[in-house]
């Protein structure tokens, strides 16, 4: 069978898609930029890649006409205020580009939305079903509440508190009811609807086996984690307060934040259970979903991260405006380094900065910058990285973006994400040509206005300090167990 599946490169997209290529499907993978789809080699043989941004008209036809089946995973959590007409458009399109096809089922994956009063969020993931319902085409919902799977959201945010904050203070959506479901059950449902006509112009809820609030989802992931917590709710917590506490505990966006508090208000619990007969399947406890998400970060098996499929706070940034990084009307610092180890090792040193091994030097004026980033609306450093060992172009990395990861050439080029009277660009490249061979080491700031070269020459007596380190321990840095290892302090 011939499948569209639309954000090929987003969370549920990157984990559906290796399932589909398994089952025999030939899969059209519709991305806003190819050059920022970073999967197996295995897999990418085997798929069609699309570029496609459904916000715009669809001038021409660019998709081929025998597609059997479309799966639309593209949601939106940008502002508040504008995320609703851009989800209802994206889906217009989407339909318009499916009018030649001979698409014959609609998959999209909603909300749990079966209270009254709604969150934004969520009345406009209503909003797309009903666009979708609207078309000629049959349509497959499925409505899932808190998906619980390394890399996802809601885990990650869980992740940062629970392991973060001894004792909460919460608000008191704490003990709002929901009922999550594992990412595996999740994708194991998305394949199974598939070209099943008894789910055709259905609407399912999809859940795990368990009801929980948001203190016992807390509680129960410091468990399965060993620590002992406290949660403490108050009930003079505005949701604008709550989003604050989100946004400067956790690696979320401020927009995100905003987006998630409201619909923490809002109980998302399984009513529509009619899935469970027509796809039997065991579903994972709450728990159980905790422990394998571990089980596969331990293993550097993360798959996706949410972190990965957007860009906070910039929008959506096309990779190869920022490849060629801008000779003129820029400052620099340039450092190099002769390498007097194999560069093998300084080349995986390289890719594997950021995370949990940090900077290699000055990590706490590093934790400073990322406090700062987050106190002007920014980032800051909590995205980590969703791997330890490899880096793909389009992932996040603390407060920067992956435009280059070329492990032939020895060449790592980051763009800042954090908040800069300008635009700034890291880049990491190994000379082999020369003997000894050569780290080069390149920091480039397009300064906007008087401000953005202001704070340059601000910056500078730290950038003197902080760089020279950096390179230098980049070069000299041994894993642990080695006599000459070295640990970024």
């Amino acid at each position: 069978m011939k499948i569209l599946l639309t954000g090929a490169n987003g969370y549920i997209g990157m984990r559906l898609l290796p399932v589909l290529v398994e089952a025999g499907h030939h899969v059209i993978c519709t991305v806003r930029d190819s050059s920022r789809f970073e999967i197996k080699k295995s897999i990418r043989e085997k798929v069609e890649v699309v570029e496609i941004d459904f916000l715009e008209e669809p001038e021409k036809e660019t998709l081929p006409t025998d597609i059997d089946a479309a799966y639309y995973l593209i949601h939106s959590m940008s502002k508040a205020g504008d995320f609703a007409e851009k989800e209802e458009r994206s889906a217009k399109n989407f339909l318009k580009h499916l009018e030649k096809s001979k698409c014959k089922q609609v998959i999209y994956l909603s909300g749990i939305v079966n209270n009254e009063e709604l969150s934004a969020h969520l009345s406009s993931r209503l909003k797309v079903e009903e666009v979708l319902k609207e078309s000629q085409l049959s349509t497959t919902v499925l409505r899932a509440g808190i998906i619980v799977g390394s890399g996802s959201a809601s885990f990650e945010i869980i992740r940062d508190l629970v392991e973060k904050l001894p004792v909460m203070v919460a608000p008191k959506w704490i003990n709002t009811k929901c009922q999550p479901i594992a990412i595996r059950n999740v994708v194991g449902y998305l394949n199974g609807v598939l070209l099943k006509e008894e789910c055709y112009d259905k609407v399912f809820d999809i859940g795990g086996p368990d009801v929980l609030t948001y203190r016992e989802m807390l509680m129960d992931f410091a468990k399965v984690r060993g620590l002992k917590r406290s949660i403490i709710s108050v009930p003079v917590m505005t949701p604008r307060l709550s989003s604050y506490w989100l946004y400067f505990v956790t690696a979320t966006s401020y927009s995100l934040a905003t987006n998630l508090v409201d619909s923490m208000k809002v109980d998302v619990v399984v009513k529509r259970e009619g899935i469970k007969e027509i796809i039997p399947m065991e579903l994972l406890s709450y728990k159980e979903a905790v422990e394998l998400a571990f089980t596969k970060i331990e293993q550097h098996m993360v798959v996706s991260s949410w972190k990965d499929a957007m860009v906070a706070g910039r929008g959506f940034i096309n990779r190869s405006e920022f490849v060629e990084v801008p000779k003129n009307g820029v400052f620099q610092d340039c450092k190099s380094l002769k390498i007097e180890r194999p560069v093998e090792d300084v080349a995986k040193n390289i890719f594997a900065i950021g995370g949990s091994r940090g900077w290699y030097y000055g990590s706490f004026l590093w934790k400073i910058r990322g406090i700062m980033d987050k106190f002007v609306g920014g980032v800051g450093l909590r995205r980590g990285r969703t791997n330890s060992d490899r880096v793909y172009v389009g992932d996040a990395l603390d407060f920067w973006r992956v435009i280059v990861a070329d492990t032939k050439e020895s060449r790592l080029l980051l763009y800042a994400e954090m908040k800069l009277p300008g635009e700034a660009w890291l880049e990491f490249k190994i000379d082999k040509e020369q003997s000894p061979p050569v780290l080069y080491q390149t920091a480039t700031f397009r300064p906007h206005g008087l401000f953005g070269r202001l704070y340059w020459y601000a910056v500078l007596p730290f950038h003197y300090f902080v760089f020279n380190g950096m390179i230098r321990n980049l070069a000299k840095y041994e894993e642990k167990g080695s006599p000459k290892a070295y640990s970024p302090k």
